[in-house]
């Protein structure tokens, strides 16, 4: 069985937040995604803490390219030499030249800010770089390492099953499982941030895994889920409720660029009825804390995805 260590990437400076995973199987290690270069400490420390160095870190796996996942890749390929890195066939393209991605992203926060945030990142060498198909596996302590493709989050998003462990590592696929907000039984909220986000597919993804029958799940956000058929049902409602926010979008008088200030209001209301149903007194304010850049991230990607329906029933009508 492969040992699964959680990291605490301390994204943000927030406790609990967004988690790296550390596979241990005798004398090898993989990392299985790995937040931003802030995080490679934590990362390194975890490895050390195992008894290995980098040198024996034979894969860093990525369930998406989002920066809060893969970001600190090229830096960990440079300090793992001997690691190789895997990654969906239409992420692999990105960390190999990654000027397309930094440069959106340093549009969207300035280029001070994004450096701040996540770093310099470099390339990566294409001969170190393997595209997973959907199913494929590579060997790992005696073990397959299975990749499931997932899109609803992401189009280039895959889990991970690891057969030595039954356990599946979700990334963004199976949403947000807070450990603050685990008080009083299962809270799931999906991730629906720009820019794929698709609730029939993200459905389709959360029925695959499932089916699967991990007996634990290791979202990136946060730490390991054993209720899990509880936790996609909460999936489930969440994700319809968002569909319908995006049908009342793409079908309201609002132009695209004004949106996500027309879905922030009803998905903040949604919210707040939900917590208030099964959160009490200060808990409300507290879980409203944790949840509130998701839910900013949740109406943006909702609002991207209207405006591409617009898009879609104008194509067709033509």
């Amino acid at each position: 069985m492969n040992a699964i260590t959680t990291i605490d990437c301390h994204y943000l400076d927030r406790a609990e937040f967004a988690a790296a995973y550390l596979l241990v199987a005798g004398d090898e290690a993989a990392f299985v995604d790995n937040n931003t270069n802030h995080a490679v400490p934590h990362l390194l420390a975890a490895l050390a803490a195992a008894g290995l160095a980098p040198e024996q870190v034979r894969y860093l796996i990525i369930t998406h390219v989002h920066l809060d996942h893969a970001g600190a890749t090229a830096t960990l390929a440079r300090l793992c030499p001997n690691a190789r890195v895997i990654a969906h066939p239409r992420a692999a393209p990105h960390l190999i030249d990654p000027h397309r991605l930094v440069a959106s992203a340093s549009t969207v926060y300035g280029e001070d800010e994004f450096v701040r945030l996540y770093g310099e990142i470099g390339p990566i060498s294409a001969d170190r770089v393997a595209k997973m198909e959907d199913n494929a596996a590579i060997e790992f302590g005696g073990h397959e390492l299975q990749f499931i493709h997932t899109r609803g989050h992401a189009n280039h998003h895959f889990c991970i099953a690891d057969a030595g462990s039954g356990s599946l590592f979700t990334g963004d696929a199976f949403g947000l499982h807070y450990p603050a907000l685990q008080n009083h039984g299962v809270f799931a909220v999906p991730s629906t941030s720009p820019t794929d986000f698709d609730a029939e597919l993200a459905r389709q993804s959360i029925q695959r895994i499932c089916d699967l029958q991990p007996e634990r799940l290791f979202p990136t956000h946060f730490g390991a889920v054993t209720k899990i058929r509880e936790g996609a049902q909460q999936l489930i409602r969440e994700l319809d409720v968002a569909e319908q926010l995006l049908v009342e979008a793409s079908e309201s008088d609002h132009p695209d660029d004004a949106l996500t200030d027309f879905v922030r209001p009803l998905l903040q209301q949604h919210f707040a009825e939900l917590l208030s149903s099964q959160f009490a007194g200060s808990e409300v304010v507290t879980a409203t804390e944790v949840l509130a850049l998701d839910i900013e991230l949740n109406a943006q990607g909702i609002a991207v995805a209207a405006a591409k329906a617009r898009r879609k029933r104008a194509a067709d009508a033509i």
